[in-house]
């Protein structure tokens, strides 16, 4: 299996010149495609500062994201989020869907972006709101959908740019049980059919559950790392 992700010695560190605190503190770890992964750990462990370093969402204090090859932490602003853009698809706990747009146009905006073709972006949103079970909701709100359909569309908005890989935080927060497992459900089906790599951060026990591969932070340190 080829290596999709891999850090190096990768450290985040508030307040360096004072009373240092890492929150990641000099992480290694590579992530192969197809896996279907949980960051966990207690509050203030570090699995969302990691997630947002591999993201390229935050900049290390020192260490390398290397992403397909390509070391993000070098790339200039404007190249970073160009490769964002294209490479990494992202799902949130509080969904960040466009309030004002339907949710074929939420999935549809990320596409816009990247300046894919009209028909391309029809038939490709019609075909991830339908995978998603969302194919009778394409003309609704967010305000119109429950917070596990609002999710669905997050998860198909990520897809939306064929990303490399996607990044979860803690996903399933905002859920009712029986939304969480819909939910779970339907990545599981998309990392198992389309081998699309998962990396979640979560206090989630269905979600750990569920996780193919466990990493436990604690204070910023790999403390852990298990594959089932």
């Amino acid at each position: 299996m080829s290596i999709v992700i891999e850090t190096q010695n990768l450290s985040k560190v508030y307040n360096p010149d004072t009373i240092p605190v890492y929150a990641v503190n000099q992480v290694n770890l590579k992530i192969q495609r197809g896996e279907f992964t949980a960051l966990v750990g207690p509050s203030g462990s570090g699995k969302t500062t990691l997630l947002n370093l591999i993201g390229g969402l935050d900049k290390p204090s020192s260490g390398k994201v290397i992403i397909n090859g390509t070391d993000i932490t070098q790339l200039r602003p404007n190249k970073l989020i160009d490769f964002r853009l294209h490479n990494i698809g992202f799902v949130f706990q509080s969904f960040n869907l466009i309030p004002v747009l339907t949710a074929r146009e939420n999935v549809e905006f990320i596409m816009l972006l990247q300046n894919v073709p009209a028909a391309e972006r029809n038939k490709r949103v019609e075909t991830l709101l339908q995978h998603v079970g969302l194919g009778d909701k394409m003309n609704a709100r967010p305000a119109q959908l429950s917070g596990g359909q609002q999710q669905r569309v997050a998860v198909a908005r990520a897809l939306a740019s064929k990303p490399q890989f996607i990044l979860a935080d803690e996903p399933t927060a905002n859920l009712d049980s029986a939304a969480a497992a819909n939910l779970l459900d339907i990545m599981a089906a998309l990392n198992r059919e389309e081998n699309m790599t998962f990396i979640f951060s979560t206090h989630d026990q269905r979600v750990i559950d569920r996780a193919l591969r466990v990493i436990t932070l604690v204070d910023g340190k790999v403390e852990s790392d298990i594959r089932r």
